[in-house]
């Protein structure tokens, strides 16, 4: 009997070994941790660098390039001479012009001097029929008639004679007025013989050379050749075309990064203006960003991509978006959570801005929850599980 019970001992022991052998383990799952941080959703677009400003330097007078100072590449300031065009014609111009205001005022000198005569002529003329008046009212018939009518006349002449020359000397002066406008105009045309530069930049052409002939680049119907084209490549500006939905996001003084692919560097730009205006061919609206360029280290016609921050959340809890099944509007979803004693829960939390990696929970998780970011099939409420901890990409 004692053998029949040992027996049975050993049974029940081997079930029992049998049974503890036969239990899995936990499932291992990844999970990601709830984080607070911030939260951006950006959007790329591509454009070309281009100048600030630029322009076809031309000389508003024709003549023949006597000296041009710069080249491709070169920099040059606000005001800094560029060239020197000679322009024979207008030295001769100049001199008569200057001819004409001196023979004006000597006019001027001529007529100021017949109206001084004139007004000595009309005090003597006046004063004779003063004196003559005088003496027919004291005694009268001792001086003729027609004498006195005379004088009296004389006197006339003399005064319309006075308005006469005063008349001329203002016309003299007029005239005065009128030749040095015509030399100061002349002046001023010889001056713009002198090409300076419009604003500070760098020579990106120059089209002429010592003798060539350069005409007039004042009328549009003229085929006048440029002297250089000038850029001002210290700011630089990206036209971009923002999408239709992204608009009203987009306010001036917006900071952005711009990336430069070919330099493999990123530098900061600004939303410096836009066209207000969705063009209807392609439902964008021009948008331009200045550079900074004080270095020279951008070239236009280099392409960059631009990161515009579409929106933005700052302190937010956020998760793997792998973590989240789509519930019935953008706006809510459902998770998996591995509690604290490493059992599954599913939570409704509801949804808040998406980047390309994470989104925003608004409620339901807090910061350091678990959430299952692999496959959920096969995993059950308060089920046990072992989480393993999985680093996804930054947002």
């Amino acid at each position: 009997m004692g053998a029949g019970l040992v027996a049975v001992s050993c049974s029940r022991t081997e079930n029992l070994q049998v049974k503890a052998a036969k239990a899995p383990d936990p499932p291992t799952v990844a999970v990601a941790k709830a984080t607070t941080e911030d939260l951006a959703h950006n959007l790329i677009l591509t454009a070309e660098f281009k100048p600030f400003q630029e322009v076809d330097v031309m000389a508003k007078v024709a003549g023949y390039v006597k000296k041009i100072n710069v080249d491709i590449g070169d920099q040059v300031k606000q005001g800094q001479l560029l060239a020197v065009l000679e322009i024979p014609e207008m030295i001769d111009d100049l001199t008569r012009a200057k001819a004409a205001v001196e023979r004006a005022q000597a006019e001027v000198a001529r007529a100021n001097d017949e109206l001084k005569r004139a007004q000595s002529a009309h005090e003597i003329a006046h004063l004779s029929f003063t004196r003559l008046s005088a003496v027919a009212k004291q005694k009268p018939g001792l001086v003729a008639q027609q004498e006195i009518d005379d004088a009296q006349s004389k006197d006339l002449v003399s005064e319309a004679q006075i308005s006469a020359a005063r008349s001329n000397l203002t016309a003299a002066e007029q005239q005065v007025h009128v030749n040095n406008a015509e030399l100061q105009k002349l002046k001023t045309m010889y001056d713009y013989a002198m090409v300076t530069a419009p604003f500070a930049g760098v020579v990106t052409k120059r089209y002429a050379d010592t003798g060539s002939m350069i005409q007039a680049g004042t009328a549009s119907n003229t085929q006048a050749m440029p002297l250089v084209r000038l850029s001002e490549n210290s700011l630089l500006r990206l036209i971009l075309p923002v999408p239709e939905s992204v608009v009203p996001t987009i306010h001036i003084g917006q900071q952005v990064e711009v990336r430069v692919p070919t330099l493999t560097r990123t530098f900061s730009g600004r939303v410096a203006r836009f066209a207000d205006k969705v063009m209807y061919s392609t439902r964008t609206m021009d948008t331009e960003v200045d550079v900074p360029n004080p270095n020279r280290t951008l070239i236009p016609g280099m392409y960059a991509e631009v990161n515009l921050s579409v929106a933005s959340r700052h302190d937010v809890v956020a998760i793997p978006i792998p973590a989240v099944e789509a519930g019935s509007d953008p706006s809510s979803g459902q998770v998996t959570v591995i509690t604290p004693d490493n059992r599954v829960e599913v939570r409704q939390v509801k949804l808040g801005l998406e980047t390309s990696t994470k989104v925003e929970v608004r409620s339901g998780l807090k910061e350091g929850d678990l959430v299952v970011i692999g496959t959920r099939s096969g995993l059950e409420p308060g089920q046990e599980v072992r989480p393993k901890l999985t680093t996804m990409g930054a947002p």
